[in-house]
């Protein structure tokens, strides 16, 4: 279980990637180059979602700082992956504000508050999260739900390291994925509305 009662779901490689940071630190770069190739993947995914066709170059900023800082660092793989897009998220703020754009953001439909079916399906949205297209869908979401989103997965973090990201209570975090899946599903066309793999139904009133 994780923090907060909410089961963690780890990724596949979060045990070779753990290894590879371990002796990354005791300055095998080899190992360095394995955790990269493990995290950046899902990274960029998330940078696309934040700052679109300049993702690529964030990344390089974001990675030169991981590789400077590396040997602060102190945690599993999956701490490793939230700690980078913790780095990854800071870069692209920076830019942002450099460029003065801000991700659009889109008028909340009346029902978007509503609080989605526990029963119901989400599959077909999540893999179509990597096309290029649900990528500029994520951009349009409001802010709290395309972090969310990207963050749970794109990134494969779970709800108390995705909050801590994002500095909010995963409460927070699980209400904003969960409707922002469930636009998404919308949008894609895909049969029924999206929900998080977790269970629970977020609370509604959960302060952002």
């Amino acid at each position: 279980m994780g923090q907060g009662g909410e089961p963690r779901r780890p990724q596949s490689r979060d045990g070779e990637l753990g290894e590879a940071v371990a002796r990354a630190q005791e300055g095998d770069e080899t190992a360095f180059a394995v955790a990269y190739r493990i995290v950046q993947p899902g990274l960029l995914g998330y940078l696309r979602g934040l700052v679109g066709e300049d993702a690529e170059d964030v990344a390089s900023d974001a990675w030169l700082e991981i590789a400077r800082d590396l040997g602060r660092f102190r945690g599993d793989g999956a701490g490793f992956r939230g700690w980078t897009a913790t780095i990854a998220r800071h870069r692209a703020l920076d830019h942002l504000r450099r460029q003065r754009v801000r991700p659009r953001a889109v008028r909340l439909e009346e029902d978007a508050l509503e609080l989605p079916d526990r029963h119901s399906t989400h599959d077909q949205a999540l893999e179509s999260l990597s096309t290029a297209r649900a990528l500029e869908l994520v951009r349009a979401l409001p802010r709290d739900q395309a972090e969310a989103v990207l963050l749970r997965v794109v990134v494969g973090l779970d709800g108390p390291a995705a909050a801590r990201v994002l500095g909010k209570r995963p409460g927070a975090v699980r209400t904003a994925s969960h409707r922002g899946l469930r636009r998404l599903a919308r949008r894609l066309g895909t049969p029924g509305e999206a929900v998080e793999r977790d269970g629970d139904p977020p609370t509604p009133d959960e302060p952002s």
